[in-house]
């Protein structure tokens, strides 16, 4: 996926992104204990005290291309370039002054081409905020409402990302509905290049609002969700503002610090089977409950077939999975929950809780 670029991050098959947002580089050590191998992001730098830090522990870093950045062309820490941070949304006006329009798409094509062409071999990521996946969000001031905006946002990037967080919402609309997480990232990949890589941001604290956080279970269920419907990277928003601001709050919450680690390491062991095809074509899901559908996608591996699924809302169903060329399997082993099921005919049969994960491996 990252092949084109000399520079950028690692092409293997073995390699998968998990980043972390805007952090202190000298917490890196700890971000990676968490199975976290990515920084997006640098307050007010590159500086070269940052890049140093960085360096001693072994993290790479998309960064701003600034005079410092620029300087480290040839240095395989930096492994792209950002390019801004929601600019599809409301621009505060200076000094106090409001909320004017967003960004022009073609100003961040634009920027997009000068970051370019000051170094082709890394390549950029743009990141976008909740329009993305909610077209009704007031947070884009006069753009509210215009989905058309985003395909040509995406024209000023090579990664695009974007980020959306529904269980620390308090908006009616969006407040525990898991799955515009997931509406985000579909509709990324429907406007973007099939060739592009697609990330988004996922929530694990209070961010502005104490009496609002998600569980350990909804944020493992974002992360596959965003999985299912194509993510390549993904991106923890970790800062948090309420009751008092806490950077790195991810880092100071124990359960959630070790279920995160627990689903990144997951993804680290399964990230050969993730970066595969996908067989768009093999899988049929069917939900006994009309109201909780259940997203899945099936892989190939080693010769092995993987199915990873979710259910898609807050309610509990038992869904049917054929695969169409299936005949010879015999069982699916539930990873990471110690059972197996049996498989007849290429189908069978699991039962899902709201917003439940079951990754499957059937041989």
């Amino acid at each position: 996926m990252y092949a084109r670029w000399t520079n950028g991050p690692p092409a293997g098959d073995d390699y998968f992104p998990i980043a972390v947002w805007l952090q202190d580089p000298a917490n890196a050590t700890r971000y990676q204990a968490a199975g976290i191998n990515l920084y997006v992001g640098l307050w007010r730098g590159p500086t070269e005290d940052q890049l140093a830090t960085l360096r001693a522990a072994g993290m790479q870093v998309i960064c701003d291309q600034n005079e410092v950045g620029l300087q480290h062309l040839d240095d395989e820490l930096i492994v792209a370039w950002m390019h801004g941070d929601e600019p599809d949304n409301a621009q505060a006006l200076p000094e106090g002054g409001g909320y004017g329009p967003p960004i022009e798409p073609s100003v961040i094509v634009a920027g997009y081409e000068e970051i370019a062409a000051n170094d082709p071999s890394r390549p950029v990521l743009l990141n976008l905020g909740q329009g993305v996946a909610w077209d009704e969000y007031v947070g884009r001031g006069v753009r509210t409402g215009h989905p058309e905006d985003y395909p040509e946002y995406i024209k000023g990037a090579d990664i695009v990302s974007f980020d959306i967080y529904p269980a620390a919402s308090t908006r009616p609309q969006i407040a525990g509905n898991l799955w515009y997480v997931a509406r985000g990232v579909e509709r990324l990949r429907q406007w973007s290049d099939p060739e592009q890589p697609v990330w988004n941001c996922i929530e694990c604290t209070r961010i502005h609002d104490e009496n609002h956080k998600a569980t350990p279970e909804q944020v493992h269920a974002e992360v596959w969700m965003s999985l299912i419907h194509g993510s390549t990277g993904l991106i923890y928003f970790v800062h948090e503002w309420a009751p008092t601001f806490n950077e790195h709050a991810l880092l100071d919450d124990p359960p959630m610090l070790a279920a995160v680690t627990a689903t990144n390491r997951q993804i680290h062991e399964l990230a050969p089977v993730l970066n595969g095809p996908t067989l768009t074509e093999a899988l049929q899901v069917t939900s006994s409950n009309a109201d909780v559908p259940v997203a899945a996608m099936a892989k190939q591996h080693g010769g092995a077939t993987y199915v990873f699924a979710v259910a898609m809302r807050d309610g509990a169903t038992e869904a049917t999975f054929r695969l169409a060329e299936g005949a010879g399997l015999e069982g699916a082993h539930v990873l990471g929950e110690g059972r197996s099921l049996t498989v007849e005919g290429g189908v069978y049969t699991d039962a899902f809780t709201p917003y439940q994960v079951h990754l499957y491996r059937l041989e």
